[in-house]
C-alpha cells in the first residue's frame, strides 16, 4: 500500500512511478495533497485504472505557485518522458524558413531556430513552404549559394538572382529586396506592393524602363502569394485558434496560427487522452513555439494556465457568438476531415463490394521485374482509407530470376499471411498483427485465383479482388467476368490509388537492387 500521509497541501509537481521506480506521469496541483489522492479512488475511466494499477511509489516537488509548477512539469515530462503524459512527438516537425545573417543574406529552410538569422513560420506542409520559398528567391532574386564565388553563377545568366558576386546590385538595394521578402513572410503584401510601386514609378521617371519592370513583375508575383492566403482579417495582433476531438480514446488536435489578421497556418497534432490532456499540450507547445496575443479556445482552462500564458504576453478567449466562434468552428471543421474525411471512400468501397463490414484495413501486393529478372514483390497498407507507411513491406522473391508472376504473387502472399498466422511473437492485437479486411491484387483473374488459392490453404477467410490496370477492372471471386466501377466514383478512385501506391513501392525496390548490383 502506497503510503500518502507525507504528501503536502502546497501547489506543485507530483511524480507517479513504477515497480522499477521509472517516472510514468508528471502532473502539477493547486493542492498536491488532494490531487494525488484523488487518483487512488474508483474511477470509470479505464486509462486512469489502468495507471494507478502501475503506480508503486509517489514523488513529489514543492513550487510557489500554480504557474511555477505548470513550467515545472513540462519540464519534468520532457527529462522523464512519462509513459502516460500526452506525447507530441509523434506531431509532424514543420520546418521554418530562414534569414541568414551574411552580409548578403540568403533564404533557406531550416528545421531548428538555431543560429543567429531570423525565422518566419512554422510552415505545416512542405509544399507550401517550398512554394513561398521558390517564389522569394525568384522575385526578390535573392542569392542561394553558400559562400559568395567570385564570379557570377548560371542563377544570375537566367534571371535568377541579382548578382551581388560581381556587383551587379549594390548592397542597399540587396537588402531591400530582402526586406520586402521578410514583409511578405509576415503577410505585409500590401504594403510590399506599396513599396515597390513607388520603387517602380520612381525607375519608370527616371527612365530605366528595364528597372521598372523588373518591379512589375515582383509586384505581381507579390500579389498571387497574398491571394494564397486562406483568410484575411482587419488585426493588428497575432491570434492562435486551437480546437479537437476525441476520438477512440486519441485527441486530434489542429491550431491554425492567425498571423496579423491572416490566416496563414494549420498544425496537427495526434496523441493519448488524458484528463489534463489541454493542459500539458498548452504548456508544451507555447514553450516552444511563439507566443501571440491571444489564444483562442473553445473551452475556458483554470487560472493557472492562464497566468502561465499572461505571464509570456498572451490571454486566453473563450468566444461564444461571433467571427472568433466562427473560425473555431472552422478548426473543428479541418479535424473532422483530416480524421473522418476517408471514410465515405472505405464505405463507398463497402457498399460497391456488398460488404456487411467497413474495409478499414487493405492490403495490396504487387509484383515487379525487369524481364524476369530482380524479382520483388511490394505489399502496401492502408488503414481506414489512408497509406499506413509502417506497415509497408517489401519481398525479394526466393523463387529466384523466373518470369512467373502468378508464381511470385503466390510465394508473396503465402509469407506475408502464414506469418500473421503463427503470430511470429509479436502480441496478439498488435497493429501488424490484426488480419486485414480486404485483400487487393494488382492484376485479374490469374492474380485473383492464385490469391485465393494460397487462402484457401492457410484456412483464412478474407475478402479478394483484383484490379487490372488496363480498364480499370475489378475483378471478383465467383465472376467470370470483371466489374467496371463508376470512374468518378471514391470507391474505384480508392482501390486505383492503393495499387498506384503498391506499384510505386515496388518498382523503387526493384530500382534499388538493381542500382546495388552496377554498384558492385
Amino acid at each position: 500500500m502506497i503510503n500518502l500521509s507525507h504528501i503536502p497541501k502546497n501547489p506543485g509537481c507530483y511524480l507517479f512511478k513504477d515497480s522499477k521506480d521509472k517516472v510514468i506521469y508528471v502532473g502539477k496541483a493547486k493542492s498536491l495533497d488532494k490531487r494525488v489522492k484523488s487518483y487512488f479512488k474508483e474511477h470509470e475511466d479505464i486509462k486512469t485504472n489502468i495507471l494507478v494499477s502501475k503506480i508503486k511509489d509517489v514523488d513529489f516537488v514543492v513550487t510557489d505557485s500554480e504557474v511555477e509548477a505548470l513550467i515545472l512539469e513540462n519540464n519534468l515530462i520532457k527529462k522523464f518522458k512519462p509513459r502516460y503524459n500526452i506525447d507530441l512527438k509523434d506531431s509532424k516537425r514543420y520546418a521554418y524558413i530562414e534569414r541568414t545573417d551574411d552580409e548578403f543574406p540568403r533564404m533557406l529552410v531550416a528545421r531548428k531556430r538555431e543560429g543567429k538569422g531570423k525565422f518566419y513560420g512554422p510552415f505545416v506542409s512542405g509544399m507550401s513552404r517550398d512554394y513561398v520559398l521558390h517564389a522569394l528567391r525568384k522575385t526578390f532574386k535573392i542569392r542561394t549559394c553558400k559562400r559568395l564565388p567570385k564570379r557570377r553563377c548560371m542563377r544570375f545568366d537566367i534571371g535568377l538572382c541579382s548578382g551581388p558576386c560581381e556587383g551587379h546590385i549594390s548592397k542597399a538595394d540587396y537588402l531591400a529586396d530582402v526586406k520586402s521578402a521578410e514583409m511578405v513572410l509576415k503577410g505585409k503584401t500590401r504594403g510590399v506592393v506599396e513599396i515597390l510601386d513607388k520603387r517602380m514609378k520612381m525607375f519608370s521617371r527616371d527612365k530605366e524602363f528595364e528597372r521598372a519592370l523588373e518591379i512589375r513583375e515582383q509586384i505581381r508575383s507579390v500579389k498571387e502569394l497574398g491571394d494564397r492566403q486562406k483568410m484575411e482579417r482587419d488585426k493588428t495582433y497575432d491570434e492562435d485558434f486551437i480546437n479537437w476531438i476525441v476520438h477512440d480514446g486519441t485527441v486530434y488536435l489542429i491550431l491554425f496560427n492567425a498571423r496579423k489578421g491572416i490566416l496563414e497556418n494549420k498544425q496537427s497534432f495526434e496523441f493519448e487522452w488524458t484528463p489534463n490532456f489541454l493542459e500539458e499540450f498548452l504548456v508544451q507547445f507555447y514553450s516552444d513555439y511563439d507566443v501571440p496575443r491571444e489564444v483562442v479556445l473553445p473551452v475556458n482552462v483554470d487560472s493557472g494556465l492562464k497566468n502561465f500564458l499572461k505571464d509570456k504576453g498572451a490571454r486566453v478567449v473563450v468566444p461564444k457568438v461571433g467571427e472568433k466562434m466562427k473560425l473555431l468552428e472552422l478548426v473543428k471543421k479541418n479535424v473532422e476531415i483530416a480524421v473522418f474525411g476517408d471514410s465515405d471512400k472505405i464505405k463507398d468501397l463497402r457498399d460497391k463490394l456488398n460488404l456487411n463490414f467497413l474495409p478499414r484495413v487493405i492490403e495490396c501486393f504487387d509484383v515487379s521485374h525487369l524481364n524476369g529478372t530482380d524479382v520483388v514483390a511490394s505489399m502496401v497498407q492502408f488503414r481506414d482509407g489512408k497509406a499506413d507507411k509502417s506497415n509497408y513491406r517489401k519481398f525479394r522473391i526466393r523463387g529466384g530470376d523466373v518470369n512467373d508472376d502468378y508464381a511470385a504473387m503466390s510465394e508473396v502472399v503465402r509469407r506475408r499471411y502464414s506469418r500473421l498466422v503463427r503470430g511470429s511473437g509479436l502480441e496478439v492485437g498488435s497493429k501488424e498483427q490484426v488480419m486485414p479486411d480486404l485483400i487487393v491484387v494488382d492484376g485479374g483473374k490469374g492474380q485473383l485465383g492464385v490469391v485465393l488459392d494460397v487462402l484457401e490453404e492457410l484456412r483464412l477467410k478474407i475478402p479478394v479482388l483484383g484490379i487490372a490496370k488496363r480498364e480499370e477492372e475489378v475483378f471478383l471471386p465467383g465472376r467470370s467476368s470483371g466489374v467496371k466501377l463508376d470512374r468518378r466514383g471514391k470507391a474505384l478512385k480508392l482501390l486505383i490509388e492503393i495499387r498506384d501506391e503498391a506499384h510505386r513501392f515496388a518498382i523503387a525496390y526493384q530500382r534499388l537492387l538493381r542500382s546495388k548490383k552496377l554498384r558492385e
